[in-house]
C-alpha cells in the first residue's frame, strides 16, 4: 500500500528525516511512535504531498509521489496536528467544504457530511460554531472533516493532543472503526498506551530515524533482559536516584508522585539491595510490584531518554 524507500528531508542544517524506509500494509493501523521534534509530522507532511522529499523514493497505491501527487491526494484524508477548521463556519459547514473539495456533490455531499458527523459523534452540534466547542469537540470535527471524502487512506497526526480523556477514547474508538471498515489509517503520537491500544505495527522514530519496527510484542520483546520494579511510599519522599542508580544492574531511576521507577538487567538480582536502600533511610514503603515490559521501556533502552523527554 505504501512503499518508503531511503527517505530524507533537510532544512539547512537539519535532518528532519533521514534515511527512512518502511513498508505499510492495506488494512493496518500503523504507528508512528516517538518523541516531540522525532520528525512524525515530517514525515506524514512528505506523504501528503505537503513537503516535497530531499532524497528517496514514496509509493502510495501504484502512484509515485512526485509524479502522481493528484491522483495520491484524492485517496488520502489527512487530519493534521494543528487544527484546520474555520470558526466562522458551523459544523455541518466546515465539514461540507472541505469535502466539497474532493469533488463531492449534491446528495452524496449530505449524506456524507451527516455520516461523518454521526461517526464522530458531533450530529447534534451540526449547527452549531466551532467556538463554542471544547478542545475535544474540535478535535472530533477536525477529523470529521478529513474524513467525508471517504478515503483508502487517512493520516492521523497526534490527533489527542491536548484533551480530555472521555474525548480521546471517542477518538481511538473510532480509529478501530474506520479500520474495521477497510481504512488504511497511519496514526502518530508520542503516547505509547494508544500506541499499544491500536497499532497493529508500530515504526519507534527518533531524530528523523527509524530505531525499531514491528508489532506491540516484537518490539517489547527486544528488552527482554530488562525489569522494571515499581515502588510506591506512603508519601512523597525525596529519594536519592543518583545512590540509587549505583545499585549493580540497576540501568535507571525515576521518581513520579509517590512512586520510584527502577529499570533493571534481569540478569541481575539486586531486589534485596533496592529494598535495604528504602529500609536504611526510613523510607515507608506502601508496595513493590514487578512491572510488565512496555513501549515507554523499548524506547528507553534503545534512546536512553523517555518519550516525553523535550
Amino acid at each position: 500500500m505504501i512503499r518508503i524507500e531511503e527517505l530524507s528531508k533537510r532544512f539547512a542544517d537539519v535532518t528532519a528525516v533521514n534515511n527512512v524506509s518502511l513498508f505499510i500494509e492495506k488494512g493496518t493501523i500503523y504507528g508512528l511512535l516517538g518523541p516531540n521534534g522525532a520528525g512524525k509530522t515530517t514525515l506524514i507532511n512528505i506523504l501528503c504531498g505537503l513537503l516535497p522529499p530531499t532524497g528517496g523514493k514514496v509509493t502510495i497505491g501504484n502512484y509515485d509521489i512526485r509524479k502522481n501527487i493528484h491522483q495520491i491526494k484524492e485517496i488520502i484524508g489527512v487530519i493534521p496536528q494543528d487544527m484546520a477548521i474555520y470558526e466562522d463556519l458551523s459544523a455541518y459547514d466546515n465539514v461540507k467544504f472541505f469535502a466539497s473539495l474532493y469533488g463531492v456533490r449534491g446528495q452524496e455531499l449530505k449524506e456524507s457530511v451527516m455520516n461523518v458527523l454521526e461517526f464522530t459523534g458531533l450530529k447534534d452540534a451540526a449547527k452549531k460554531y466551532p467556538r463554542t466547542f471544547s478542545g475535544g469537540m474540535k478535535r472530533r470535527l477536525n477529523i470529521a472533516c478529513g474524513l467525508a471524502h471517504n478515503p483508502e487512506i487517512i493520516f492521523m497526526d497526534e490527533p489527542t493532543v491536548g484533551i480530555d480523556p472521555q474525548s480521546r477514547n471517542h477518538i481511538l474508538e473510532s480509529v478501530k472503526k474506520l479500520n474495521k471498515q477497510g481504512c488504511t489509517v497511519i496514526y502518530t503520537t508520542h503516547y505509547m498506551e494508544e500506541a499499544e491500544s491500536i497499532c497493529s505495527k508500530i515504526a519507534i522514530i527518533d531524530h528523523g530515524k527509524i530505531i525499531a519496527e514491528g508489532t506491540n510484542e516484537e518490539l517489547k520483546s527486544l528488552i527482554k533482559d530488562k525489569s522494571r520494579f515499581i515502588v510506591s511510599m506512603k508519601t512523597d519522599y525525596p529519594v536519592d536516584t543518583e545512590k540509587l542508580s549505583r545499585i549493580q544492574g540497576v540501568l535507571h531511576v525515576e521518581t513520579l508522585g509517590n512512586k520510584v521507577f527502577i529499570d533493571n538487567d534481569r540478569g541481575v538480582n539486586n531486589l534485596t539491595q533496592i529494598i535495604s536502600y528504602f529500609i536504611g533511610n526510613e523510607i515507608p514503603v506502601n508496595n513493590l510490584e514487578l512491572d510488565v515490559p512496555n513501549l515507554e521501556m523499548v524506547f528507553l533502552t534503545l534512546t536512553g531518554r523517555k518519550l516525553r523527554d523535550h
